[in-house]
């Protein structure tokens, strides 16, 4: 009795020291995964501009080679690709009755084109993302209802418009415009640029999908946030976590119609959804179909709204009065107001030799610079996310060195 109550001590002990060093190894672990995220973290250009530089370019290389490996593991797909790239090639040279309609699918393609490719740069998660609604939909959407409203139409001429909106000859009766003839007016574009903010949140779905069927380690700090959200789903506290419990237990529980009521609503922490979808192995389509429907369609319907109603005419006189009232500085801060409103309304009735100045309104010069300063520090967000990236590579191999030696 004596011997086999001296084991149990003995396992006792030896079970408490290795629970004791497993935890040991748990925080050293952590701990130097902080300390490797700060380090990472301070490769940017404006601290370390050659090392950011280096990073990014060995990142890309890497990147290329990967692709070209995938490409060529796929080369059925790619040469049936650059075949049919080659007939469509051939019917846009040779001349026939047919390029009526090559001409009018080749201006609609690369229209839908480049609002697809807008609504992925707004969510694709490089870097900062790209806040491609204010910078070019909301202003396009705003400029077709303040033209709609000027003009009492929608039918503006093709060409110029897109390009440049002119307002038709055709007589028109005043108040004639309605909500509904804009809404149809800028549909396509709006839809479009809510379809590829829809294919911009597939990664995290792909990502958190594929680290659940091969139960590896996913190499990404989201979803290594999410796996500890849910470790200590018991004890969340402040409002963040609790928002993102929110949002993970209504996609988890209503399936495809959570998915829909977090994509048709303005939500920053849509990219958990992916991350939940992908990690409970929702479909694909599941997931897609809902996203979809809910960013291109429904969410899409109600910024529109928003921006016609709001740049409505009566709306914006009524702004633009309003910023007169104010005491003192009202005046001059209406008066560009009035001078930009005055142009865009010459400009829309094509009278060129009125005149009012176009050039010299500063609140087209603000943003035309606010463009400019946004698309920049997007590029240098991808630069650095690039460059922390390929150290994340250097991290993780010297730690796979030291656990194989």
């Amino acid at each position: 009795m004596a011997e086999n109550g001296t084991d149990c001590d003995q396992r006792r002990i030896g079970m408490t020291k290795e629970q004791h060093n497993g935890n040991f190894t748990d925080s050293s672990l952590s701990e130097r995964k902080r300390r490797d995220r700060e380090e990472r973290l301070n490769i940017v250009l404006w601290r370390q501009p050659l090392v950011t530089l280096q990073y990014f370019f060995l990142e890309t290389l890497i990147n290329l080679k990967e692709w070209t490996i995938k490409l060529w593991h796929r080369r059925s797909i790619l040469v049936s690709f650059l075949l049919m790239l080659a007939v469509l090639t051939a019917t846009y040279y040779i001349e026939g009755t047919h390029q009526q309609y090559v001409r009018y699918m080749e201006k609609k393609f690369f229209w839908c084109a480049y609002w697809v490719g807008l609504g992925i740069l707004s969510s694709v998660g490089l870097g900062t993302g790209l806040h491609t609604f204010l910078l070019y939909l909301g202003p396009h959407i705003a400029s077709v209802t303040l033209a709609a409203y000027e003009c009492n139409s929608v039918n503006f001429p093709e060409p110029p418009y897109p390009d440049q909106i002119i307002c038709p000859d055709e007589e028109t009766t005043e108040g004639s415009i309605s909500l509904w003839a804009i809404i149809s007016k800028v549909r396509l574009e709006a839809c479009m640029w809510g379809a590829g903010t829809a294919i911009g949140e597939l990664p995290p779905y792909f990502m958190a999908r594929a680290a659940r069927l091969s139960g590896a380690e996913p190499d990404d700090e989201e979803y290594q946030e999410f796996e500890e959200m849910l470790e200590h789903a018991e004890t969340a506290q402040d409002f963040a976590s609790r928002a993102k419990l929110a949002v993970q237990n209504l996609v988890q529980k209503v399936g495809f119609f959570g998915i829909l009521a977090c994509a048709s609503i303005p939500n920053p922490l849509f990219d958990l959804a992916g991350i939940t979808c992908g990690h409970f192995l929702v479909p694909f389509w599941t997931f897609f179909g809902a996203t979809l429907i809910g960013k291109a369609v429904i969410k899409m319907h109600i910024q529109k709204l928003f921006v016609i109603i709001t740049f409505s005419k009566h709306i914006v006189e009524q702004m633009v009065s309003l910023i007169g009232a104010i005491p003192s500085v009202g005046p001059s801060l209406q008066k560009p107001f009035q001078e930009y409103l005055e142009a865009q309304r010459i400009k829309l009735h094509h009278k060129p030799d009125s005149g009012v100045p176009q050039g010299e309104n500063w609140l087209s010069w603000m943003f035309e610079k606010l463009v400019i300063v946004m698309v920049c520090y997007f590029i240098l967000s991808i630069i650095n996310s690039m460059a922390q990236s390929y150290a994340k590579r250097l991290q993780q191999k010297m730690y796979s060195e030291e656990k194989t030696k």
